[in-house]
Parts: C-alpha cells; structure tokens; sequence
C-alpha cells in the first residue's frame, strides 16, 4: 500500500481582482502622490503618525485594514495577550493587521506574529508602537511598520480587546477594509468608499508627474513643465 502524499502548504492569497489592485498601486504609485489627491478631495487627515515607519527602508505595503484595539494591563492576567490570538488566527489574505491603543510601554510586534500572518497571506503589519525579534521577524522578508524596535515583553503590559472594527490613530479613521498603504515616505488610509477615485486620480498624477521630470531632464523649466502639463 502507497503512502498517501502530503501536499505541500502554499499561503493563501486574495482574490484575482484584488492582486491586481495592490499590484497597481505597489509597482505604479507612492504615499505623497496618493496623499495630495487625497487632500484635493477634502480628505486631509489620512496618514497615520510620521513615526510609524517601514522596518526596512525598501518595504513596501498594500492591503486591506484589519483594525486592532490595544489596551494597557498591569501585571499577570487571566487571559495573556487578550483576544490577540483570536485576530491573527482571523486574518484574511491581503489584510493588513492593523494596531493601536495603551501607552506604547512594549513591542507590540514579533517573531510569531509575523510567522502566523504572513501564513495566512496578510499583506503586512501596521503598529502604534514598538517590534521586536528584529532579527528573526525580518528574515521572513514580511513588511511591518512600527514606531521602532523594544525588546519590552506585551504579556504583562497590553492585551487585544477587539478587532475588525473602527479604530483612530493620530486622527486618522479607519474602517474595516479601508486600503492601506505604506511606503518609506509613511502610511496612507483611503476610505473603501472612495477608493476608485483616490486610485485613478493618482495614477493620472504619478504618471503626469513622470512626463514633467522627463521634460525638466531635457532642459524645459520647471514653471513652464508644470504649466504645461497642470500637474499641480
């Protein structure tokens, strides 16, 4: 009798449709060009606080916002870690974890976080506050952006009191399945229900603007590029 063959694990991944899209904005697009269309609409209050930054220089993320609620806990608790478990373990391909809450007092982010989402597909992490396992979380080639690298444990000091729902950081709403994307000059949220102009708006802008440094190379002045072809 033949032994029965395992297939091998392959990380789940979002839909056609959504490859697509993230695929667009990754490869075509960049955080200041999607903000100034953003702020053209009225939305003006869309990136997350400057200090949260890409953990490596060159990472890049595109996603759908997956929103977590931290608080701070003093000490050993009942439950460790709260319902943290429970949201990564619900993590749908092409999401982003997306956190924020308590006083920042220990990394929010780790090793084994990084292992569980990016197995699921999730398209990266975004956390108010502090990573660590810095070595280990990296070497998964995974973006995570954080405010910097603290090596404090979370047992004891925060725990997930919900997630998938509504969160503000630094002003900025943010709803279930909002699109997020990062990139080393910040993160941007554009809500869902605008996102087919943001995108199309910005893609008009990014490719207007490659027309006019083309033609400031070859020797046009800048007040005249920018006249003519009425990029700002």
């Amino acid at each position: 009798m033949s032994k029965k063959t395992e297939k091998p694990f392959v990380i789940p991944q979002p839909s056609a449709k959504e490859r697509e899209l993230f695929a667009l904005v990754k490869n075509e697009l960049y955080t200041p060009v999607v903000g100034d269309v953003l702020d053209a609409l009225g939305y003006y209050h869309q990136f997350l606080p400057q200090p949260i930054q890409p953990a490596l220089t060159e990472m890049k993320l595109v996603g759908r916002a997956m929103p977590v609620v931290m608080i701070d806990v003093h000490g050993p608790q009942k439950k460790p870690f709260g319902l943290l478990t429970e949201a990564l373990d619900q993590l749908d391909p092409g999401e982003i974890y997306l956190c924020s809450g308590g006083d920042m007092r220990c990394a929010y982010w780790g090793e084994l976080l990084t292992a569980t989402a990016r197995t699921r597909g999730a398209a990266g992490a975004v956390v108010n506050g502090f990573h660590r396992d810095t070595p280990k979380m990296l070497e998964q080639n995974w973006p995570v952006f954080s405010r910097g690298r603290f090596a404090q444990d979370s047992s004891v000091r925060t725990q997930v009191t919900d997630f998938r729902c509504a969160i503000e950081i630094g002003g900025v709403w943010i709803e279930p399945g909002d699109l997020v994307f990062g990139d080393l000059d910040g993160v941007v949220v554009v809500p869902k229900k605008v996102q087919g102009e943001v995108i199309e708006k910005s893609l008009e802008k990014a490719r207007k603007e490659n027309v006019v440094r083309k033609a400031i190379e070859a020797g046009m002045s800048s007040t005249a590029a920018l006249k003519k072809y009425k990029v700002l």
